[in-house]
This record gives structure tokens, C-alpha cells and sequence, in this order.
């Protein structure tokens, strides 16, 4: 286990320079792309940061919640789950805050806490994805993208609620 390290570095870098490759010049290379690539994501990442805590320190949330909680505790998703599946498109960061929330709340081993579990290992930063994605691609029409992984989205968060309600895993 402690040769991991100095194994990945020396197949990194060892064995480029005993082919005689140009490690270093690469390397610049390589970092000098990865500037122009942040250049074109940085843009639409920092909207997509910003939304999310907009709405999330805005109360929009919290509306939200209030809203669709009533539908959304009759098909067995709970009223603490529900900022997590609202947010998960938006940020991973985001609902690992909320994801660790319910964990302290609720513990680990009860239905919120094993869905909110199933949910976050199931569903995609989806929006923020797509920014990152459609940005660096340079791609305009995206019309269609969005509804679909959104459909991806309940869908996964739908069979989270199966699988834990019908099948008991």
C-alpha cells in the first residue's frame, strides 16, 4: 500500500523520461491548455454556483418545499429529502451539505437517510454538467438536453423510492 504513491509518480513521470520524452515541456503544455479550458468554464460554473446559493439563501427553497411536499410525502419521498433532490442538479457540493443535514437529523439508517443516500450516489449535477459540458463544446442548442436529463433526474430519484419502499434494499 505505501508503494502507490511513488509507483503512479514513477509511471507518470518516470517512464516518459526513460523514453526519452519531453516531460516537462509537456507539462507546460498540458497546463497552459487547462487555463484556456477554465477560461471558457468559468462563466457558466460560477452562474450555476450562484443560483444555487440564491436559492438557497433566498427562501425560494423553502417555497418550493412547502408546495410540493404534501405531493411529494404520499409517493414516500420525506419533507428532509426534498431539499436534497432540489438542489442536487444545481450542485455536488451543495447536497453534500444537505446529505450530511440529513444524516445528523435523521441517521444513517433510516428511510430518509438511506434514500437521501440512494440519491446522491444516483443523480447527476445535472445544470451544472450541462454549463460546464456546453461550454467548453461551444454548443447553442440545447433545448433539448435539459428536459431530458431532468426526466433522468425524477427517474432516478423515483426508482430511489422503489427500490427502498417495494424492494426493501
Amino acid at each position: 500500500m505505501k508503494y502507490i504513491t511513488p509507483g503512479i509518480l514513477f509511471i507518470i513521470i518516470g517512464l516518459p523520461m526513460l523514453w526519452k520524452k519531453p516531460v516537462y515541456s509537456d507539462f507546460i503544455a498540458g497546463a497552459k491548455e487547462g487555463i484556456f479550458l477554465l477560461k471558457d468554464i468559468f462563466p457558466p460554473l460560477a452562474a450555476i454556483i450562484t443560483a444555487s446559493a440564491m436559492l438557497r439563501s433566498s427562501g425560494a427553497l423553502d417555497i418550493a418545499l412547502g408546495v410540493i411536499s404534501p405531493i411529494t410525502d404520499k409517493i414516500g419521498i420525506p419533507g428532509e429529502v426534498m431539499p436534497l433532490v432540489l438542489i442536487r442538479p444545481l450542485s455536488g457540493s451543495g447536497a453534500l451539505g444537505v446529505l450530511s443535514d440529513i444524516l445528523k437529523s435523521s441517521g444513517a439508517d433510516s428511510y430518509a437517510g438511506r434514500l437521501a443516500s440512494v440519491i446522491c450516489g444516483s443523480t447527476e449535477t445535472t445544470f451544472y454538467c450541462l454549463a460546464i459540458y456546453f461550454a467548453k463544446t461551444r454548443v447553442k442548442n440545447i433545448r433539448r438536453a435539459i428536459p431530458c436529463a431532468v426526466i433522468a433526474d425524477i427517474v432516478c430519484v423515483i426508482t430511489a423510492v422503489f427500490a427502498l419502499r417495494v424492494l426493501g434494499i
